[in-house]
């Protein structure tokens, strides 16, 4: 295996709106659709469509929509050995996207309650023969501490998106992790600083640096990509220029990116650069991991350009 990936499952239930409805109001939409998702699954499965082998530990309910889930594992190339199922329901996320491209996003997590630590350990051989471990925080905060924690036990670089941000993450289990991959607001909320300029950003990182994380890799929607080092790199990455249709997943389409880069052997730089020109692709299509292109797909587009780069 090339990366474990421990974290949620989701179906997306995606209502495309014209505009959201005061309270109280009923409005029609104009298009409804189900697809997949949840932040751990659709960072694997853009991996998986990269060429990376994926271990996947999560936790799907008995229900119609983790039956739905399982078959869109192997669809997508991820073996489902180590995907637990649950008595009850699966992780859902009713999603809302307006005419400029904008979501709103509710998450029930449902079975992925039931990833526990000791699921981790359960695995904890299978996973020593990978290369990454990625973690999010759509599961049970001490699983994602029993996967970071297995990680430097086994010498393992963890990925850490801390996502959706949550004041139960600690800096001292943050700066476990070799690659810290927050938005501005994830990042503004385990260290207590603004982060609403580049130079914020920078101080604001520079926390995580200094507790121990090796990256720190900011992603700022429509600014780019912020990276700093605790070898002194310093390096904003432009975003790509394209028309967004729906920018749901588009964190996840670049982390599953970073992620399968590194495990290929490129530098963070050029690692950064790949992922910022994946998930600017994956915006222009609907969807979550719906718009995540395959290798092919990806590496022809790229002929267009990945956008520039500037020292901050």
């Amino acid at each position: 295996m090339d990366i474990a990936v421990i974290g949620s499952n989701n179906t997306d239930l995606t209502t495309y709106i014209t505009r959201m409805p005061i309270e109280g109001e009923t409005i029609e939409a104009p298009d409804f659709v189900i697809g997949f998702g949840g932040k751990g699954s659709n960072q694997a499965v853009a991996a998986s469509r990269l060429g990376s082998e994926i271990l996947m530990l999560t936790c799907v309910g008995d229900d119609d929509f983790g039956r739905m889930y399982l078959r869109n594992y192997v669809d997508n190339g991820i073996s489902t050995d180590h995907v637990k199922q649950v008595s009850g329901t699966s992780g859902v996320a009713p999603i809302f996207v307006d005419p400029e491209s904008h979501n709103r996003i509710i998450i029930v997590k449902g079975a992925n309650n039931g990833l526990l630590p000791e699921d981790v350990e359960a695995v904890a051989d299978v996973i020593a023969d990978c290369s990454l471990i990625v973690c999010q925080l759509e599961i049970r905060m001490e699983t994602t501490e029993a996967a970071i924690l297995l990680g430097e036990r086994l010498g393992i670089p963890v990925l850490l998106n801390p996502a959706p941000a949550s004041p139960e993450l600690k800096l001292e289990l943050a700066s476990k992790c070799r690659y810290f991959m927050p938005n501005e607001s994830e990042l503004a909320l385990l260290t207590g600083m603004p982060t609403d300029t580049d130079d914020q950003v920078c101080e604001a990182a520079k926390i995580l640096l200094d507790a121990g994380c090796e990256h720190v890799i900011v992603t700022l929607g429509a600014r780019g990509v912020l990276w700093l080092s605790n070898w002194g790199d310093k390096l904003k990455i432009e975003p790509v220029n394209v028309s967004p249709v729906d920018t749901t997943g588009a964190g996840d389409a670049f982390i599953g990116c970073f992620a399968d880069s590194v495990v290929r052997g490129l530098g963070v730089a050029d690692a950064i650069r790949r992922a910022n020109a994946y998930a600017a692709l994956s915006v222009t299509r609907r969807g979550t991991q719906s718009s995540y292109p395959d290798l092919a797909a990806f590496s022809n587009w790229l002929g267009e350009g990945e956008g520039a780069d500037a020292s901050v």
